[in-house]
């Protein structure tokens, strides 16, 4: 996990830990502790351990989930006043579609716009990965606003999730985004438009990579 999550020096986990427990043990084990109090999941979620913040989270999803409508508006500000923890890509995209964008469906996009906008890598992640909640909804426009707002980020990272998300999206509507990449494939960092056509045919996807600027 030290190697897949890049937490050498100089890499996106740099330092993080691992106790060396699987994800599906930690859902397993996670089941038991859905009514600890918030004090106690910000002991988990500020932990120097990885496991430790993913299990924090799982508690987090599962109480959102089965919240009323007040329960909901207090974890959804508990996890924007703890993002910080929220620190690898493993830990975005379990908590950020789940909690951010469920508490943001039908609502304004301000929020998403500001992180997407963030020099924290993992902000900018929460932002264009919580759109996936609006996909499953069919609404379709935020995807696209967000991978726009980050053709020019320098990180690989979100390129995978902005390409990642507009695939997404193109199951949903596959004319939208070749309508998305006929305005911008040409500038679309490449791992980004590689993941956005990777369900199209080898033809067509050729195509699109053909008509890419040069590095």
């Amino acid at each position: 996990m030290a190697w897949f999550l890049k937490t050498g020096p100089g890499e996106y986990g740099e330092g993080d830990r691992f106790l060396g427990i699987n994800v599906p043990i930690l859902r397993r084990e996670a089941k038991a502790f859905y009514e600890l109090e918030l004090p106690e999941i910000r002991r988990l979620l500020s932990s120097p351990w990885h496991e430790e913040r993913f299990f924090a989270l799982l508690i987090l999803i599962r109480r959102f989930e089965r919240g009323e409508s007040v329960e909901r508006q207090r974890i959804f500000r508990f996890y924007l006043a703890h993002l910080r923890y929220v620190n690898n890509w493993d830990l975005v995209d379990l908590s950020a579609p789940a909690i951010v964008g469920e508490h943001l469906a039908g609502k304004s996009l301000d929020l998403l716009r500001r992180l997407v906008r963030s020099r924290v890598l993992w902000e900018r992640r929460v932002a264009i990965v919580s759109t996936f909640a609006f996909l499953r909804r069919g609404k379709l426009g935020p995807t696209f606003e967000l991978a726009w707002r980050l053709l020019d980020d320098p990180e690989e990272l979100l390129h995978k999730a902005a390409g990642w998300a507009l695939r997404e999206a193109g199951k949903k509507d596959a004319a939208l985004l070749r309508a998305f990449l006929v305005r911008h494939a040409h500038v679309m960092p490449r791992t980004m438009l590689r993941y956005a056509i990777e369900k199209f045919p080898r033809s067509e996807r050729l195509e699109w990579l053909g008509r890419r600027r040069r590095d």
